[in-house]
């Protein structure tokens, strides 16, 4: 009985702690039913996945806002204006809050910067991934490298405080060029005809890669009218090194990131039967060989024998 009257003085007589609590809840409700609606009405129109969770993201944060700044109007009745009560809340929680502070800046910055987006790939400071998810203080990326060669993935996620972005040196393979410089270096012994190992190493890159030049020239034209991004020639090329156990030829070729691996494995296979048709060119690997100078070197360029080696 007494519990019955207390909540009829209650509904009928609240005291201003009781009436801005009632609020608070119905405030609470409203929120959260204009945010289901949305939500609801967006996997309705929206098919796109990338699009439904960008607007998923937006309507949540939105929804957030407006209701701390509600919530904070009802409870903070002394502050006479939204700027005053967002500057002294701002004030207090930068003293207490250091670190979340750093990452609800650096959420600002990746929104509104966008140093990268959900479904980049990118590097920040030794964590490389692809982007999965940006929220309030922290982002998240499906790892790719570590263990696991040629950047594929590993299969972890990985949590990032959004501070990082200020204090961590940031690559994205995704943004303005799009494409990277991917080598493939091929060894082979100073008996072979370098010559045509080098053509036909040529052509097997023009293969596979020509087609990637005349798309990064269009793409290179887009990053130039926002990027100081120079490159003369965009096509494969091979240089020619020596080195202590044979002729090192390099390819250099263009690639989509997420395809490096891919291109290296469709390119090597393709050297291997080439190679394995040419009886004058063989893959060189570290050795020990004894070579006799007045036997086997260039007749101008032999040392002389002594009467000893003579006899």
């Amino acid at each position: 009985m007494e519990s019955l009257q207390w909540l009829r003085q209650t509904i009928e007589s609240p005291s201003a702690l009781q009436r801005q609590v009632m609020t608070t809840l119905a405030l609470l409700l409203v929120f959260a039913a204009l945010r289901f609606i949305a939500l609801r009405t967006l996997e309705r129109q929206v098919q796109d996945t990338k699009a439904l969770y960008q607007w998923r993201k937006t309507i949540t944060y939105v929804t957030a806002i407006l209701a701390f700044l509600a919530l904070g109007s009802i409870w903070f009745q002394g502050f006479t204006s939204i700027s005053t009560f967002l500057g002294l809340l701002s004030a207090g929680l930068a003293v207490a809050l250091q670190d979340p502070i750093v990452n609800l800046a650096g959420w600002l910055f990746i929104i509104f910067r966008r140093p990268f987006e959900v479904g980049d790939r990118v590097q920040i400071g030794e964590h490389r991934g692809d982007v999965i998810d940006v929220r309030i203080f922290q982002f998240s990326l499906m790892e790719v490298g570590n263990w696991v060669n040629a950047d594929q993935s590993t299969g972890r996620v990985i949590h990032i405080p959004n501070g990082k972005v200020f204090r961590e040196t940031q690559a994205n393979y995704s943004k303005g060029f799009q494409y990277i410089w991917n080598e493939i270096p091929v060894l082979v012994t100073f008996e072979s005809d370098w010559k045509k190992a080098k053509s036909i190493l040529a052509e097997t890159a023009q293969r596979h890669a020509e087609h990637l030049s005349r798309a990064a020239e269009i793409k290179l034209r887009e990053a130039a009218k926002k990027l100081m991004i120079l490159y003369t020639h965009l096509t494969p090329v091979v240089y020619t090194t020596v080195v202590d156990c044979g002729v090192l030829l390099t390819i250099r070729y263009l690639c989509e990131p997420r395809k490096r691996r891919g291109t290296t494995q469709e390119i090597w296979e393709d050297i291997l039967e080439e190679f394995a048709k040419c009886d004058d060119i063989d893959f060189a690997y570290p050795t020990i060989r004894y070579y006799d100078n007045p036997i086997e070197g260039k007749p101008e360029a032999r040392a002389t024998k002594t009467p000893q080696q003579e006899s």
